[in-house]
């Protein structure tokens, strides 16, 4: 697996994983992915499948963004997405340890993220690398699910 930061040119492979992990009604709108891909106060890691065309299968990603508010710099997972048969071999940890150093090198005290409460498996993820429960969103999702809010308090990138 290769690990890159996003460039313009992987939107349409980006959207095919967005399109494959969520239906209509949750997932982001194609104007909305590309509001957020460029911003330039976010991050966006490809995990790239070596394959034999030139361009390798996007086997899943992940963006945060951050903003500054009263002198402190919060971070946000907007997503983290695995494409199914990429999924269990720590594709979904790497990304989440590149967008977290990321976040942390903006300068990021925390970083956070709204997840499905029955999404056992993305909690379990979390949960292996230090987030937090702070709280439950109820109706979050369209079609009523509801969110758990998980927080990483994020000490300063080395040397910064």
């Amino acid at each position: 697996m290769h690990y890159r930061l996003y460039e313009p040119g992987d939107f349409p492979r980006l959207y095919a994983v967005e399109e494959a992990c969520f239906g209509p009604r949750l997932r982001f709108s194609r104007s909305y992915m590309r509001q957020i891909l460029a911003n330039p106060d976010s991050a966006a890691w490809i995990a790239e499948a070596q394959t034999e065309s030139a361009e390798g299968e996007i086997a899943g990603f992940a963006i945060a963004d951050w903003m500054k508010a009263d002198d402190e710099t919060i971070a946000y997972i907007q997503t983290l997405e695995v494409a199914a048969k990429h999924r269990r071999l720590g594709v979904g940890a790497e990304l989440l340890r590149r967008v977290e150093a990321s976040t942390r090198a903006a300068g990021a005290t925390l970083l956070w993220l709204h997840v499905d409460e029955r999404n056992d498996a993305a909690l379990g993820l979390y949960r292996a690398h230090g987030f937090l429960l702070l709280g439950r969103e109820e109706h979050y999702y369209p079609q009523g699910g509801h969110a758990l809010v998980l927080a990483l308090p994020l000490a300063p990138a080395a040397g910064g």
